[in-house]
C-alpha cells in the first residue's frame, strides 16, 4: 500500500531525506524511529503530498503521490501529534464535518458507532471537543479512519504526551486496524511502543534509512542498543 523508492528530499544544499526505499504492506505497521531531523516528518510530508520529493518516488496503491494527490488521499487517514478539530463542535460533529469531506455520509447512530469502535466514551461522544484530551481527539481521528474505510493509516508522534493508559489504547487500536488490513507508517520517538506494536522497523539517522527490521527479530533491549548505537 506504501511505497518510497530512492526518496530524497533536499533543501538548497541540506538533504533532509537521502534515497530512502521501504514498502509498508495491508495489515503492516511500520515504525520509523530516530531523533528530531532525523527525516521521519519528511518522509510523512511526502506521503502526504505536503512537500515534493527531490528524486525518487513515493507511492499509495501503487500510484505516485505527486501525480495523483487527490486519488491518494482518498486512501488514507493522517493523525498528526496535535489532531486540530473544531473545540465548539462535539466528537460526532466533527466526525460528521470531516467525513462528508470524504464523500462519506452517515447517520448520527453510525458516527456514534465509530467512534465507539475507536474507544470514545458514549458520554462523550456529544460533548464540545474543547472538553477532550488529546487521547480522546487521537480517537476521533481513529474513528475518522474507520469511517473513511481507509486502508493507510499515517501518523506523526501520535502518543506523543499520552499517559501510559491512553498510549496502550491507542497501539489496541492501531493492533485492530491492523487486522483489517489497514497499512500503517508511524513516526515515533517510543521504542516500546514501536517493538510491541509494530511489525516493522526502520531506524532513521540524519535523513539516511540505516536499519530495518521485523519486531520479531529483535527483542526490547536489542532494539534499545541498536537504536543507541546509531544515534551515537
Amino acid at each position: 500500500m506504501l511505497e518510497a523508492r530512492q526518496l530524497t528530499k533536499k533543501y538548497n544544499d541540506a538533504t533532509a531525506l537521502n534515497a530512502v526505499s521501504f514498502t509498508v504492506n495491508p495489515g503492516e505497521i511500520f515504525c520509523l524511529l530516530g531523533a528530531n531531523g532525523a527525516g521521519k516528518t519528511t518522509t510523512i510530508n511526502l506521503f502526504l503530498n505536503f512537500i515534493q520529493p527531490t528524486s525518487g518516488e513515493v507511492l499509495i496503491n501503487g500510484v505516485s503521490v505527486p501525480a495523483n494527490p487527490v486519488e491518494t488521499k482518498k486512501h488514507l487517514t493522517y493523525i498528526p501529534e496535535n489532531l486540530t478539530l473544531y473545540p465548539n463542535l462535539s466528537g460526532i460533529e466533527n466526525l460528521d464535518y470531516f467525513a462528508g469531506l470524504s464523500g462519506k455520509k452517515y447517520s448520527k447512530e453510525n458516527l456514534q458507532i465509530f467512534l465507539t469502535e475507536a474507544g470514545l466514551q458514549t458520554e462523550a461522544q456529544s460533548k464540545r471537543v474543547s472538553t477532550y484530551s488529546k487521547g480522546m481527539r487521537q480517537k476521533v481521528g481513529i474513528a475518522l479512519a474507520l469511517a473513511k474505510d481507509a486502508k493507510v493509516l499515517l501518523l506523526d508522534e501520535p502518543t506523543s504526551g499520552l499517559d501510559p493508559k491512553a498510549s496502550n489504547e491507542f497501539s489496541e487500536l492501531l493492533t485492530r486496524l491492523s487486522k483489517k488490513g489497514v497499512a500503517t507508517l508511524m513516526a515515533t520517538h517510543d521504542l516500546f511502543r514501536a517493538k510491541e506494536t509494530g511489525t516493522h522497523i526502520g531506524i532513521m539517522k540524519q535523513g539516511v534509512l540505516v536499519e530495518q527490521l521485523t519486531t520479531d527479530q529483535i527483542n526490547h533491549t536489542d532494539l534499545e542498543k541498536l537504536y543507541l548505537k546509531h544515534m551515537n
